[in-house]
């Protein structure tokens, strides 16, 4: 059932001090032990997606994760990491109001935080 709601996202480079820009996202309906795909999104030079991950269209309540591809976009800019710690960091989370759901990412090689934005 489509909502009026939307979720969106953005990313922060925090060991550089800017937008992550090119970083790979991916969207997936957590549904029991497993998960299905809805979208894969690419964050532009401001850090953003170009479009809500999910719209009011595609929008309904449930347990979703995004999965943010932070070592390939760390690889990507050349930084060189002995071991590397972070790969893909999952953030999952339930969808219970038909309301705008934000969830950023703030990261760096070692270390990551989110919270609910608006």
């Amino acid at each position: 059932m489509a909502g009026s709601g939307r979720l969106t996202t953005h990313v922060l480079d925090t060991m550089h001090g800017k937008p992550a820009r090119g970083m790979r996202i991916e969207l997936h309906y957590v549904h029991g032990d497993h998960t299905h795909h809805v979208t894969d999104s690419y964050t532009n030079a401001d850090g953003r997606v170009d479009n809500p991950l999910l719209d009011e269209q595609q929008f309904d309540k449930g347990e979703f994760e995004i999965r943010f591809h932070v070592g390939q976009y760390f690889e990507r800019l050349g930084v060189e990491i002995k071991t590397p710690f972070l790969n893909v960091v999952p953030i999952r989370f339930t969808i219970s109001e038909d309301k705008h759901y934000h969830v950023p990412l703030l990261v760096s090689p070692f270390a990551y935080s989110t919270y609910r934005g608006s």
